[in-house]
Parts: structure tokens; sequence; C-alpha cells
């Protein structure tokens, strides 16, 4: 046996790295990691399974974010079959379920076969999330996520959601509450800070860590740049480096592409990804990006292939909802799909997409672009 052995300096700290050859081939690696008062000893494993309570996933897992609006439970079902590991439904308010406002209850609707499935909670009063954390369990979500990152007026502006990095003895709370009260592992979701001159999260993740967190999704945004801008993942990056946290780190902000997740993954080494709005009109993508963390070497999709898909995830809307607002609900992925950019001479097409009222009209618009395209091939 050949023993190699290098030594670094990573992140303030000093790591030997001791490789262990056994016949001509390295037998296994173990990484020494030399800390200022102690020293711990981690084998190296290049894709860890990561595991959220009793949830285990397969390795560099790719999560579907939620998000009001767009994942739906027919959305989620697509996003599953194509490959999302974990799904989330749309975010729920904890007024409107302690108050069983109809439209909230049906939000916590779930299927066996999309799971693992979470259910994310966001609001500003700590019994109000407690007790809709415990409405939200008898529901039989696999996890509870709480919001405290989405940035819009109407949720930050009353002090939920972003709104809670401006007030972290009350995020902490909650946190701590909605823990001890329910028995579904508890998750949180948030940003950066408030502003660029309130990055917190180093300290924050830490925080949340305390009060009984298993997993922390972070968005490489501030609540004031909402979703302009870039997403800085170096942040991200420091709080998995960081040797104190050892619960799962899942990056979040502008992976529009397969190569960007791969990115996310060899740079900030985070322990799961998570796509938001890159899924619009794009179920596939999670296809995609497995394809290519997973070297299938399976084929792409093509142009008919997904907009049948785009055509199925019509009629689950109207078979569940009903015409008018299953083609309102579709409308959102049928404006932002990349599936139809670059075609020339589309504009008065699409604008016709847009404003079809019927499920026949809106279908044989569909069929006409697919002739169309054909007959250019």
């Amino acid at each position: 046996m050949v023993v190699g052995c290098k030594v670094t300096n990573f992140f303030k700290h000093t790591i030997i790295r001791a490789t262990f050859f056994f016949g001509g081939s390295k037998f296994f690696t173990f990484h020494f990691y030399l800390l200022p008062f102690f020293i711990t000893f981690a084998p190296q494993n290049e894709h860890l399974r990561m595991k959220i309570g009793n949830i285990e996933f397969g390795p560099r897992p790719v999560f579907l974010a939620p998000m009001e609006d767009v994942t739906d439970i027919g959305f989620r079902l697509l996003c599953k079959r194509f490959g999302a590991s974990m799904v989330y439904t749309e975010f729920v308010s904890a007024e409107a379920l302690i108050r069983d406002v109809k439209s909230t209850l049906q939000k916590l609707t779930i299927s066996d076969e999309e799971r693992p499935v979470g259910i994310q909670i966001y609001g500003r009063d700590v019994d109000a999330m407690v007790e809709a954390a415990k409405i939200v369990e008898q529901a039989g979500p696999d996890l509870i996520d709480l919001n405290f990152g989405c940035p819009v007026k109407k949720v930050a502006g009353k002090g939920a959601g972003a709104g809670m990095l401006q007030n972290i003895p009350k995020m902490l709370e909650i946190t701590r509450k909605v823990v001890d009260a329910v028995k579904l592992p508890v998750t949180v979701k948030t940003r950066l800070g408030w502003n660029h001159e309130q990055l917190i999260i180093t300290e924050l993740a830490e925080q949340l860590q305390d009060c009984g967190i298993q997993a922390l999704t972070i968005h490489g945004r501030t609540r004031s740049q909402m979703y302009t801008g870039q997403a800085d993942w170096t942040l991200i990056g420091e709080v998995k480096r960081n040797p104190r946290i050892h619960i799962p780190i899942i990056g979040n902000g502008d992976i529009t592409s397969a190569e960007e997740a791969r990115q996310a993954f060899d740079t900030y080494g985070v322990d799961a990804i998570m796509i938001g709005r890159a899924t619009f009109g794009r179920p596939w993508i999670f296809k995609e990006v497995r394809d290519f963390l997973d070297e299938t070497g399976e084929k792409p999709l093509t142009f008919d292939q997904k907009l049948d898909i785009l055509i199925e995830q019509l009629r689950i809307n109207v078979e569940r909802i009903d015409e008018k607002r299953g083609i309102l609900h579709t409308r959102r992925h049928l404006a932002a799909t990349p599936l139809f950019k670059g075609i020339p001479n589309f504009r008065q097409t699409r604008i016709a997409m847009l404003r079809a009222e019927t499920m026949d009209d809106l279908l044989a618009i569909l069929e006409q672009i697919r002739t169309l395209l054909s007959e250019r091939d």
C-alpha cells in the first residue's frame, strides 16, 4: 500500500489530504481538517447522499421551488416526472389557513405520486404560524417549510416572508415554536439579508440551525434586490463551508441550465439546488439537469415532445379547475416558455395564443405552430 499526502490551506483552515493506493489504484482518500482548537476527521465522498429528517435523496438533488400561482399539483407532478427530487406547494398564508379560507385549504392537496413534497407557510404572527403548521401537518406532507424569503410588497411589506429579515428575534421565535409544535421535519427558506448593508446570512444560518431546522434554503439575493441583478452564491458557499453548520444547505437563484446547476454543486459545495422561475413553461428542465449531472447520454427532448408537454399541462389545468381559469393558469407558462423563442414573425401568433379564451382555440393555435415549424424543417 502506498500513501500520498498533500497539505493545503483552504478558507483559513489547514487541510491534510491523504490518499491510499492499493495495487496501483486509488483505494480511498481522507481529509484531515486542522482547525484552531480541534481536529476533525472526514472521509471524502464526492457526491454524498443528502437527508432531511428521514427523507433520503440521491446524489446532487434538484428541487422545485415553491411559487405562488405556479406550483399547483398538476405542475408539480410534471416536474416530478421529469426528475425533480423534491417539490413544494404554492406558499400558504398562515392567517388564511387558520381562518379556513377555502382557496388556501385547497393548496394543501397533495398526491403520493409527487412525494417527497413540502408545504410552505408564511406569516408574521407566532401563534398563527404555529397553528398553521399543525393544520399543515394533518395534510400529510413530508416536511414543512417556513418562508422567510418572499420579497413582494404584499408579503414582506407586512412583516412576513423576507420582512422577517428586519425582525430576527421574531423569526427565530417562530422557528423554534413551529419546530417544537410538529413532528415533521421543519426547514427554512430565506435570503442573504434585507439589503447589501445587512448581509446577515452567515450568522443567521447558525441561529436557525440552533432552533432545530433540518435544512436551509438560501436565495442568493437580498430583499431589496427582489429578482433584479444576479444572485450572489459566494455567501451561500460560505455558509456551506462553515464547520459549525451540519444541516443541508440548498442553493437557489439564477439556475437556468444544466451547466449552471453543475457549477453550483462543484463551486459552492451545496447539498442541493432549487430551481424557480426557470421552470416556467419548462418542466422538462429537471430532465435536462439530471441527464447532464448523471451523464445519462440520453437525447434531449424534441420540439414536438416539449409542445406535447405544454398541451398536457393545459389539459391538466382545465380538468382540475375549469376551462376559463385553466387557460388563464396556463398562460404564464406559455408566455414564459423558451420553446417559442427565436421563431421568426411570431409576434401575432403569440398575441393570439395569449388571448385565446377557449381550449379548442388555444389547441388549434398550438397545432398551427407545430405545423409551421415542421414545414420549415
